[in-house]
């Protein structure tokens, strides 16, 4: 009775949340795998090579997306960024759900490509833009001239939430949080989603047409 594994596309403006809340839905089910990208930009202070991204050159890169081994693709502020495609195919004919913090681009290639009937897609938007920028400030990763990229990269990209399945702002992370729960667990119990109903409703119908057992003498 396993039912074929979801990819859960997760995007959103950069300081929107949705890095905090994918790895709050790993927490709430283990079983859910991480798309591990991979990356032509410098790993950051305590970022692992396999486990954050995969870190690769511009070749090595140029050379997955020639061979069609990447499901998606895109260039943000001058860095690559992909999601090699066998291990999602693997992970869906296992039943296991993927989940994929990724940009508008990326969901877009995902939603077009043949995974695309396993897609559920999900746009974080932030509570206000003087929010997000005091989110952004706060990680005290990147420069102010990155920053201000970032801040004006964030209204293009909200421009797409109209094309994911469900949209959610993310004024109270723990809400948000128990939000995309209840999207995930509605998801996995779609008649389409389930393939092996068919059989199971076969064999009930199998069994009312049997005749009764014990009948009258």
């Amino acid at each position: 009775m396993t039912r074929r594994g979801l990819l859960i596309i997760l995007s959103s403006p950069s300081g929107a949340g949705k890095s905090t809340l994918a790895r709050r839905l790993r927490d709430w089910d283990p079983t859910i795998r991480f798309s591990v990208s991979a990356t032509t930009r410098a790993p950051r202070p305590g970022e692992v090579d396999g486990r954050e991204y995969h870190f690769v050159d511009k070749d090595r890169f140029a050379a997955m997306v020639e061979q069609g081994a990447m499901l998606e693709h895109a260039e943000v502020f001058g860095n690559l960024y992909g999601t090699p495609a066998a291990p999602v195919e693997q992970a869906l004919t296992r039943g296991e759900d993927t989940l994929f913090d990724i940009d508008w681009q990326g969901g877009q290639q995902i939603r077009n490509s043949a995974l695309g009937q396993d897609v559920v897609s999900i746009f974080i938007l932030p509570p206000s833009m003087a929010e997000l920028e005091r989110r952004l400030t706060a990680r005290a990763h990147d420069s102010e001239a990155v920053i201000a990229a970032r801040m004006g990269k964030s209204l293009a990209e909200i421009s797409h939430w109209a094309e994911y399945d469900y949209v959610l702002v993310n004024r109270d992370v723990d809400a948000c949080e128990q939000s995309l729960r209840t999207i995930l667990t509605a998801e996995r119990l779609r008649r389409g989603r389930q393939p092996w109903l068919n059989g199971f409703v076969r064999d009930l119908s199998a069994e009312g047409a049997r005749p009764l057992s014990g009948g009258e003498d």
